[in-house]
Order: structure tokens, then C-alpha cells, then sequence
């Protein structure tokens, strides 16, 4: 039941998180300059590599870093990024999008300089330092794949009938609940 617990919450947290990004804006602006498929296959390569890297990290903190360290870095990550998306009312811009010959290796490359270090990024980090890096890694590369896919076949359509402003106020939320439950666990190991 953990682990079911556990994808689901990082599977919310990073879907929230990352749709209406700037990622998912440039997935579906090379999409519709490119064909899809090579556009969706470097996206997730990305996303997986990023969220690999974010979960190694993760773990690794867990075995050299105090626990109530972790969750008290982790409680204020997320404080500020539930402060960050509840004040980003305004839509991001796509800018102006340079892709090579090969479009699935520049769909790549855009892709993760653009994520590298990205709050969904970051999260992924905190939450397997937390939870088993597997499955942080797992469902949020899952979550991402699907906001990529969203992008890239349906944004257009969605972005017209529902704000971003919205979207981010629901994530928001839920990375001001997260926040709360380390803070609560920090309580819990320092009673």
C-alpha cells in the first residue's frame, strides 16, 4: 500500500507541477512545426535521464544526510514552490525554438537544459530521499510523460478552456499540503 501511496502522490505532484510549463508549451509548439512522435520520443528520453539523475540524488542523500535534514529541506522546497506557482499568474512564453537535423536528439537537448534543475526536478529529488527512489522515479517520469503527451497531442485545445493560473493554483495546493506532511514527519523523528 506505500508504494501505491507513494507513486500516487509524486504522480500528482509532478503532473500539477508541470502542466501548463515551459516544457509542455515547447512540446506542443514543436509539435505543431514537427511531427509528433519524434518530439514526444525526445521529450521522455529527457524526462527520464532528469528524473534518473534527480532520483540517484535523492537517495543518495538519504543514506549520507540526516532524515530530519531531508524533511526539513524538503517541507521548505516545497513551501517556495507552492509560494512560486500561487504568484505565476502570467502564461510562459514559448521564445523563439532552434531545432537541428535531428529532431528527437534537439528535441532531447531542449528538453533537459530547459528542465535541468526545474522545481518538478527538484521535488523528484526530495521525494526519493524520502520514499523509494524507484518509484519516484517511476511515477514521476509517468507524470511527465503524460502532461508531454497532453502537450503535444491536446494542449491547444485544453489551454484554451482552462487557465494556467488555475492549473498552478491546484499545484500550488498540493505542494503546500506536501510541504506539511514533512514538516509534520520532521516533528514526528525530532519528538
Amino acid at each position: 500500500m506505500d508504494l501505491i501511496e507513494a507513486f500516487v502522490k509524486v504522480f500528482l505532484l509532478v503532473f500539477l507541477a508541470e502542466f501548463g510549463d515551459k516544457s509542455q508549451l515547447v512540446c506542443m509548439t514543436l509539435s505543431a512545426r514537427y511531427r509528433a512522435t519524434p518530439v514526444l520520443i525526445g521529450s521522455v528520453l529527457a524526462f527520464s535521464v532528469l528524473n534518473v539523475l534527480a532520483a540517484i540524488f535523492g537517495a543518495a542523500l538519504s543514506i549520507y544526510v540526516p532524515q530530519e535534514l531531508i524533511f526539513c529541506v524538503v517541507g521548505i522546497l516545497f513551501f517556495i514552490f507552492a509560494i512560486q506557482l500561487f504568484m505565476d499568474d502570467e502564461e510562459e512564453e514559448e521564445g523563439d525554438i532552434k531545432i537541428g537535423k535531428h529532431l528527437v536528439g534537439s528535441v532531447f537537448i531542449l528538453i533537459f537544459l530547459a528542465e535541468l534543475g526545474d522545481k518538478t526536478q527538484l521535488a523528484i529529488a526530495g521525494l526519493a530521499a524520502v520514499e523509494q527512489a524507484w518509484v519516484v522515479w517511476v511515477a514521476g517520469t509517468v507524470a511527465l510523460m503524460l502532461t508531454t503527451l497532453l502537450g503535444v497531442w491536446f494542449g491547444r485545445v485544453l489551454l484554451k478552456r482552462l487557465p494556467i493560473a488555475l492549473i498552478h493554483r491546484g499545484a500550488g495546493v498540493l505542494f503546500m499540503l506536501f510541504a506539511g506532511i514533512a514538516f509534520f514527519q520532521l516533528y514526528q523523528l525530532i519528538r
